[in-house]
């Protein structure tokens, strides 16, 4: 058997256990698919990721993620929190400031910002519109008042978010997830502000995500498209689910940076046969 680092992260937190939770398992490598997706639906989070040695000389570390159900090329609170655990181990980035990770997607980089850390988003895979069709599939899924729909679009950076902005902050309040629905959905409700911008609301097939990296990601570039938001904004998630998470949006011209604080909850080994 083997004992190895192990770490429960709160991320996007804005106080105790407001964010959402990340389990990450370091010095991965020895570790097979198979083993690394038991343990994925044994720690039963949103995601589990595993730290491993990096094979691009580029990166700092390599790091896979996991559902319970499923492997994906990236996610951005495990990106977010993988880094955070990287960093209390002692290690040192290759460029000061800048940890490198590689993952499904390829590179990503994290910026360290004092207490806080923020990915830059990768580009989407698909953005295009959704079809008339496909949008009222969305609507009639959520239960949503057709004309209460601004727009719909894809915003697939891995994870395969379908991202919809409503009207009002009612609407996207009164949000219910569906009983059956196999729908990636991101929805979202301008405040007028800037602080936050937008509140957001992620839903998957089985839950709805209290805060979500790769979702705030693909939406900040929908709606920076859009001209609905500024340069630099925050996002506030988890509401609904009794969580405060707070998002920190900022695109620096070269890229769109999703930010936000990363705190070690747990640290402690993991004991794998």
């Amino acid at each position: 058997m083997t004992s190895l680092d192990f770490f429960e992260i709160d991320v996007f937190a804005t106080g105790a256990f407001t964010g959402n939770p990340l389990a990450v398992i370091c010095g991965a490598d020895g570790l097979s698919g198979e083993q690394m997706q038991q343990i994925a639906s044994w720690t039963n989070f949103s995601e589990t990721t595993f730290l491993q040695e990096p094979t691009n000389p580029e990166a700092d570390y390599r790091v896979r993620i996991f559902t319970p159900t499923e492997e994906f090329d990236f996610a951005g609170h495990p990106t977010l929190g993988t880094a955070r655990a990287w960093l209390t181990l002692g290690n040192e980035p290759r460029t000061e400031g800048l940890v490198v990770q590689e993952c499904g997607v390829g590179n990503v980089e994290v910026r360290i910002q004092g207490d806080s850390l923020a990915f830059a988003t990768p580009p989407l895979k698909r953005d295009d519109q959704l079809s008339p069709e496909e949008k009222d599939e969305v609507c009639g899924a959520f239960g949503v008042e057709r004309q209460l729909l601004i727009d719909a679009s894809f915003g697939d950076n891995g994870p395969g978010w379908k991202l919809a902005l409503l009207d009002s902050l009612d609407a996207l309040r009164a949000l219910e997830k569906p009983a059956e629905s196999d729908l990636k959905v991101a929805f979202a409700a301008l405040t007028g502000g800037t602080d936050p911008a937008y509140e957001l609301r992620a839903f998957t097939p089985a839950f709805e995500d209290p805060v979500t990296g790769s979702a705030n990601g693909a939406m900040a570039q929908w709606l920076r498209g859009r001209r609905d938001v500024p340069a630099h904004y925050s996002v506030s998630q988890g509401t609904s689910l009794g969580r405060d998470g707070r998002v920190e949006i900022t695109d620096d011209g070269d890229a769109i940076w999703v930010g936000g604080r990363a705190n070690v909850v747990v640290r402690g080994t993991i004991t794998v046969e």
